[in-house]
């Protein structure tokens, strides 16, 4: 399904972006395995897809950083010349009591990660595929906390909400060129991040309020990232899966 593309994945050594480039090799996508700490697990992601007959590289970049971004992007194009797939998923958890248990410091490492590394991440490769004229699709890892926000996750429901905006802002206005933006918002997913934050008293109650009464794995998600990426979706934009058993469920 993504044969001929070449697609960099953000946070792709654990967790969800471990499910989505494992998944992209396998159809056949040259797979940039972003990482920034994780070097073993994202050597392994790449022995992975290579065993499938798919290329992938390893790159270790802070999309927090802009400069590390800049690399990023510019290693991908020396070593394939193309960008035609963006997935960001590299990401911050960050869930307290309460909103006033949240520190300065916390808070800002937060909004860096989430919201400055996505649009670092976006605008760069926004500009790359611009500059191509062949298209392409920007596939941008939410949650299902815009939608249930609590006092203790207000901060990171709001860096989430960001990115969505983001998302349908150069989804209204980069369609022209053939270049889509969609969200997949992903409920308690079995992560070591949900892991974290999760009390097994706490993942009783919540599995109690999912209709399918389950945490997501992460390979279920990278299903609908896949979708998004791929020409199953070639009229869709600007548009959210949520992939949480529907606990979003209005």
């Amino acid at each position: 399904m993504l044969k001929g593309k070449v697609a960099i994945v953000t946070g792709a050594g654990t967790g969800i972006g471990k499910a989505i480039a494992e998944l992209f090799g396998k159809n056949r996508a040259d797979v940039v395995i972003n990482y920034r700490s994780s070097e073993k697990s994202a050597n392994e992601v790449k022995e992975t897809i290579e065993k499938m007959g798919s290329k992938a590289i390893t790159i270790k970049a802070d999309i927090s950083n802009y400069e590390d971004c800049v690399n990023l992007v510019n290693k991908t194009i020396e070593e394939f010349g193309h960008i035609d797939i963006l997935v960001n998923n590299s990401g911050m958890g960050l869930s307290k009591n309460s909103i006033l248990d949240i520190t300065n410091e916390e808070y800002h490492k937060l909004m860096q990660i989430n919201m400055d590394g996505t649009y670092y991440m976006t605008t760069l490769v926004l500009k790359q595929m611009e500059e191509q004229k062949t298209g392409g699709s920007i596939v941008s890892i939410s949650s299902s906390a815009v939608e249930q926000p609590s006092s203790g996750n207000g901060a990171y429901a709001m860096s989430k909400a960001g990115v969505e905006l983001l998302m349908r802002s150069v989804a209204q206005n980069h369609g022209i060129n053939k270049i889509r933006c969609n969200i997949v918002a992903p409920g308690p997913t079995e992560t070591d991040m949900v892991r974290e934050f999760f009390s097994e008293e706490k993942r009783k109650r919540v599995t109690n309020e999912i209709p399918l009464r389950k945490f997501s794995e992460p390979a279920e998600i990278a299903q609908a990232v896949l979708f998004f990426a791929s020409d199953m979706s070639s009229n869709v934009t600007g548009q959210k899966i949520h992939v949480d058993g529907g606990r979003t469920i209005r």
